[in-house]
């Protein structure tokens, strides 16, 4: 069991080309901010077409497979992992 509530971390999402904030609760449970906002509002599909085209690149949110969240949740873990083998316990 982690010693922690909920931890979070601002990033710049390369999918979105804009800052995100990753929240990862005790549970391993997992939000992401620019997966909700793109999720819900259609006006921000939108603007991110509208994006995509200025920059001339593609820009689309993965959702929670994204490769950024699970790079996230694996150097948590790992963290975890290493403090509960300093410490003798087990996960």
């Amino acid at each position: 069991m982690v010693d922690w509530q909920v931890t979070a971390v601002t990033i710049n999402c390369s999918f979105v080309a804009e800052e995100v904030t990753i929240i990862v609760k005790n549970d391993w449970s997992v939000k992401c901010t620019g997966c909700e906002h793109y999720a819900t509002s259609r006006n921000a599909r939108l603007d991110l077409v509208k994006r995509s085209m200025a920059l001339r690149r593609t820009l689309e949110c993965k959702g929670l497979e994204c490769k950024q969240i699970t790079e996230y949740l694996q150097k948590l873990q790992a963290e975890e992992t290493q403090k509960a083998g300093t410490s003798g316990e087990t996960r």
